[in-house]
């Protein structure tokens, strides 16, 4: 056998070798964003979300000062795009929604798409620029 059909037949190995890796890389990413989603499919009952447009949640409660700050900004958001509906939910006054939802910590905001699934998450107060960038999306 020759040389150059040794340095063949490596490159095919090398080739079907790193395509059966990012095979399997794939596959496990895939599974990865199923769990991910699943964890996603929340019951939001009661949470008065839209069902027209994006909601954006976020939760509070009477003693959490950071609280004001995000409001404040999720009302200026809203009042710039009326479309989106703002929901505030008392973590104290519901704690079986913040549960349901993972909120561990105040303030928590969650944006909405129109069919109740959770597209945007964070704590603390959140900037209009990053609210605006992901409801954009939700509203086309």
């Amino acid at each position: 056998m020759s040389s150059s059909w040794i340095v063949v037949i490596a490159v095919l190995i090398a080739v079907f070798g790193v395509a059966f890796v990012a095979g399997r890389l794939m596959n496990l990413r895939a599974g990865l964003r199923k769990a991910e989603a699943a964890a996603m499919n929340v019951d939001t009952s009661g949470l008065g979300l839209s069902e027209t447009g994006p909601t954006v949640a976020h939760f509070s409660a009477v003693w959490c000062g950071p609280c004001d700050a995000v409001r404040r900004v999720v009302d200026q958001v809203c009042r710039e795009m009326p479309e989106v509906a703002h929901v505030e939910i008392d973590m104290d006054a519901n704690p079986e929604a913040a549960r349901r939802l993972s909120v561990l910590s105040l303030p928590t905001t969650i944006v909405f798409d129109a069919h109740g699934r959770p597209r945007y998450r964070t704590s603390g107060v959140p900037k209009a620029a990053d609210l605006r960038s992901v409801l954009e999306p939700l509203l086309a």
